[in-house]
Order: structure tokens, then C-alpha cells, then sequence
């Protein structure tokens, strides 16, 4: 079954919350400003503003050159942009931007073999952003820095592609929101599988019945480790950064290059590595297969440092429960299975199913009639009567392609892609809420369903308020 054109309905009957997880500073520095009020009594804005595409005066055809910039030039950056631009879609990269001059590099080198020039190398992402000629970006900087860099590429005209964990905070989510709907641009989260046909295939089969009713479901991403960590001593800035525009919206920190290098293992620029980095994808394509729900009612999770006594502010292990009302939900997310393992690319792009019981990055969908298991990745899904006997299947390939494709379409026909922003940031909350309630004390946090406030934590809600350092604000006015 192919993958849907149309974008859909959105509800927002369920419970949701304004939080946030970079909150480990100082809430009294003179450089930081608190911009929102997660005790608020409003509906938030953006619920207002959600269209279904914008309008046709802005369409491009297949014949029109998109021009194209990557904000960040890591190892994933460089890679998701050569995979662009060697889909025959009709784009010219004209920028690689990175605040070190380190990275990037390998980018303008393969970019130059494939379109014939080499890409302009710069550091300010706001260069970028000026160049009238640029239609969009592919935002792959640490996690800190998404909201941000969607809000500017937004209000500067461009359309973008941003990363997982796609926002840093509940609060950014709704600004990501509104930016993207008030300056008519179009958004694609990376939570990639939002692309895939199977995953479709996945909740039509659900809805079709055939698992009965569905009670409980988990995402899992338990990778191989134990993951040693030595957090190096705070040193001067090498000339080849500049890390005031690293930092950006973070608390300012002399450098530190296990900041620099390992920072998703600091709250103050992640959600956490299996959290925010890993079970984000397993969320994000649970959440579709289940008719994309809408917040939970309430949150606990719990974990801790077990395997290391070491300096990371986030844990190796996590687990959080979710109420949803009708059907409960689990998330695992750590980094000490040798024995588990993601799904290998001779799956991803074949005709193999993982072994389930030893794949680190399954979903497990329970029914009252059969249960399902689900692959992220080009992993497939089967359904599993008892005694082992199976009774459905699908199987896919990796969906990045596909996913690079559905963006450059949609910044054609204005249409709202398949990883839309109002799915990315239902999806991202659910990471913001279980990292809030293990943050506070591992306390289940309950959650007002129409100001996405939190009810019952003074901590939680002290830890909620978005800080800023001056002159990287997301504002309430955007």
C-alpha cells in the first residue's frame, strides 16, 4: 500500500504538558530569560494556526532547481546531505554551514563530484538564511539547537528538514509549530519512518481489527554497550570553532571538548542518547501505526547511572509508562545490551525480518486477539498468533530516500509532509515528559489536556521554563 498524500486530521483532545529538559543552570543568571508560563490557563496558540497545505501560488515544478543549505556538518549532517543530493530531485546545495571548521570537509568534497561544484563552506547559519536564493536547509545540529534554527530558517523564508529529537522542550515544539505555519513553510521532522509503507500497512492492519483491542504497546532501543565515559577538563577554545554559536541557547560554559563531541550526554544540549537520540524513531512510528494519539494523561519513569559512576547527567537505563486513557504505553531506552543489536543493513534492505527477541530496536504492539511486532529502519512487521504461528506480515526498506523525496515533493506542492511538525511535536513531548518526570525525582507527573501544563509538581514545573541566553530566544512572538 502506498504511503498517503494527504495530510491529516489533527486532535487534540488529549492531555499535554509545556516542559522542558535543558534546565540543569542556574534559573537567576542575569543571561538567561524565562519566556514562557507552563502554569498557563490558554490553549496554546498554535492549535489555531495548523493548515493542510499552503497556497498554490507558491508551488514549484519538478523542473525548478531547489537550492538547498546543510546546517551542520557532523557525521550525520554530511551524510544525509550527499544521500540528497544524489536522488536526481533537482536541488543544488549551495551551502555546508558549521560553527567548527573541522567538519564539513568531507561533504564539499563528495558534493563537488556530484553537482559538479563545490558547495560554500561558512560558520553563521544566518548567512545562510539571508541568501534569498536559498529555498530550504536540512538542520542537523546538536538537539539544543533545533528550535532555534527551524524559527529563523522559518521567518527567513526557508523551508526545513530538522533532526530528531526535533525540539528541546514542549514550548519549542509549539513555537516550531506556529513559525512554520505563520511564515506558510514547509517542515519535515526526521523521524524517518514516517515514510515508510509498511508502517501504513502496520495501522491498517490495526484498525482492521484483526489484534483485537490493542491494550498495551512498547518501544524499545536497548543498544549494545556498557558506553565508558571520562568527561575531559574545561580547556581554551581552539581557534577552528567558534563556541559562543555552538552554546547558542545553552547556558555559557567554557569549552569543554566532551561537551563539544559527547553532547548527548548532557542535558543541557539532549534529551539523552537512547531517549531523545534512539527511541525517538520507535516512538514517532508507534505513534502512526496507532493513528497517531495525542498526549498521554500522565507520565512516571525511572532509571539511573548503574553501569557507570561517571559525570553524564542522563542515565544509562530509562523506562517510562504512559497513560493514554484506553491503552497503556512503555518506553526503554539504554546502552548495555552486548547481546542485542540494531537491525543489520542486509534487513534493512532486504527481504529478512530481524530476529525479534534479540533486536535492540523493536516495537511490541499487545491486542486482546494477537500481538504484533514492528521494525523501524526497513524492519517490517509480523503478527504472531499463540504457539508462535504467524498470521500477517509486511516487510519495507530503510526509508530515508523515500523520506528526502516526500520533503523535496512537498517544497514543490506546499503539501504537509509525511513527518510533519504537528506529529513531530507530539512525538518529541513524549521524550520532553518521560526525561521532565525522571528529572524531578522520578515522580508521575499528571497533565492538563488543554494547556498542556503540568498539574502536580512544583519541580517539574520550575525544570518546565524554557531559559535562553540572551540573543537565542525562541519569543512568544515569533
Amino acid at each position: 500500500m502506498k504511503r498517503r498524500k494527504f495530510f491529516q486530521a489533527i486532535s487534540y483532545g488529549a492531555a499535554g504538558l509545556a516542559l522542558n529538559t535543558s534546565c540543569k543552570q542556574n534559573l537567576n543568571k542575569p543571561e538567561t530569560a524565562s519566556l514562557t508560563n507552563s502554569l498557563s490557563t490558554e490553549v496554546p496558540a498554535y492549535r489555531n494556526t495548523i493548515v493542510s497545505s499552503f497556497p498554490d501560488r507558491k508551488t514549484k515544478s519538478a523542473n525548478d532547481t531547489l537550492v538547498i543549505g546543510l546546517i551542520g556538518a557532523g557525521g550525520w549532517g554530511t551524510h544525509i546531505i550527499i544521500q540528497a543530493a544524489g536522488l536526481s530531485e533537482n536541488i543544488r546545495v549551495k551551502y555546508v554551514c558549521d560553527v567548527d571548521d573541522t567538519r564539513g570537509g568531507h561533504a564539499i568534497e563528495e558534493l563537488g563530484k556530484l553537482q559538479g561544484f563545490k558547495p560554500l563552506s561558512v560558520r553563521d547559519m544566518r548567512k545562510v538564511f539571508e541568501d534569498k536564493e536559498v529555498d530550504g536547509v536540512i538542520i542537523a545540529t546538536p538537539e539544543h539547537w533545533h528550535g532555534l534554527a527551524t524559527v529563523w530558517a522559518c521567518q527567513a523564508g526557508k523551508d526545513v528538514y530538522v533532526e530528531k529529537c526535533i525540539s528541546h522542550s514542549i514550548y519549542e515544539g509549539q513555537k516550531m509549530i506556529e513559525a512554520a505555519m505563520k511564515y506558510e513553510r514547509i517542515v519535515q521532522c526526521g523521524t524517518l519512518n514516517r515514510s515508510a509503507d509498511y508502517a501504513i500497512t502496520a495501522r491498517d492492519y490495526i484498525r482492521s481489527g484483526e489484534l483485537g483491542d490493542v491494550v498495551t504497546v512498547s518501544a524499545i532501543e536497548l543498544t549494545d554497550g556498557p558506553v565508558p565515559f571520562n568527561e575531559k577538563e574545561n580547556s581554551a577554545t581552539p581557534d577552528t570553532i567558534d563556541w559562543d554559536m555552538w552554546l547558542g541557547p545553552a547556558p555559557k560554559v567554557p569549552y569543554n571538548v566532551s561537551r563539544n563531541k559527547s553532547w548527548q550526554y548532557y542535558w543541557d544540549y539532549a534529551g539523552g542518547y537512547a531517549f531523545g537520540q534512539g527511541v525517538i524513531h520507535q516512538v514517532d512510528m508507534l505513534r502512526l501505526a496507532l493513528d497517531n494519539p495525542d498526549f498521554p494523561k500522565s507520565v512516571y519513569c525511572t532509571g539511573g547511572r548503574y553501569l557507570f559512576k561517571d559525570s553524564r547527567d542522563i542515565p544509562d537505563y530509562q523506562i517510562a509508562t504512559f497513560d493514554f486513557g484506553n491503552f497503556v504505553m512503555t518506553l526503554q531506552g539504554g546502552e548495555f545490551t552486548r547481546y542485542l543489536s540494531k537491525t543489520s543493513e542486509e534487513i534493512r534492505y532486504g527481504k529478512k525480518f530481524p530476529r525479534w527477541q534479540q533486536n535492540a530496536t523493536k516495537i511490541e504492539i499487545y491486542g486482546t486477539k494477537r500481538m504484533m511486532y514492528l521494525g523501524v529502519m526497513g524492519g517490517g512487521w509480523q503478527v504472531f498468533d499463540k504457539d508462535e504461528m504467524l498470521v500477517a506480515s509486511d516487510k519495507g526498506i530503510y526509508p530515508l530516500n523515500a523520506h528526502l523525496k516526500n520533503f523535496f515533493g512537498c517544497m514543490r506542492s506546499r503539501n504537509q509532509p509525511n513527518g510533519n511538525i504537528i506529529e513531530g511535536h507530539k512525538s518529541a513531548a513524549l521524550i520532553h515528559l518521560a526525561n521532565l518526570s525522571y528529572r524531578s525525582g522520578k515522580k508521575q507527573l499528571l497533565f492538563s489536556p488543554e494547556t498542556e501544563s503540568i498539574l502536580n509538581d512544583n519541580t517539574a514545573i520550575a525544570l518546565a521554563q524554557p531559559h535562553y541566553r540572551s540573543g537565542f530566544e525562541i519569543r512568544k512572538e515569533i
